[in-house]
């Protein structure tokens, strides 16, 4: 069960794409950005794959973000490890 309100504490690189996240209940979650970033067709999340900006994240308020939110997601989604539907709404709507 998810709780009501979730944050996450820390964030560590542990691959090219991929971070492992710690969230306030203990949870510890690694997250592969990579899929997501490869299959969007937006520009504006494609300039993520440069190493540079991909690495420039940080917490704030218990979510991860980049930038001036200029890259963000749902907190329960980085919970439940789920970043496909996203990519999918993407799709549809492209």
């Amino acid at each position: 069960m998810i709780p009501a309100t979730i944050n996450i504490t820390a964030a560590q690189q542990v691959g090219d794409y991929a971070l492992r996240l710690s969230f306030d209940d203990n949870t510890v979650q690694t997250v592969d950005f990579k899929t997501f970033l490869t299959r969007s067709r937006h520009p504006d999340i494609r300039a993520f794959l440069e190493p540079a900006r991909f690495v420039a994240f940080r917490i704030e308020y218990g979510e991860l973000v980049w930038g001036d939110y200029d890259l963000s997601f749902p907190v329960v989604d980085l919970y439940r490890n789920q970043l496909d539907r996203g990519v999918e709404l993407e799709m549809i709507a492209a």
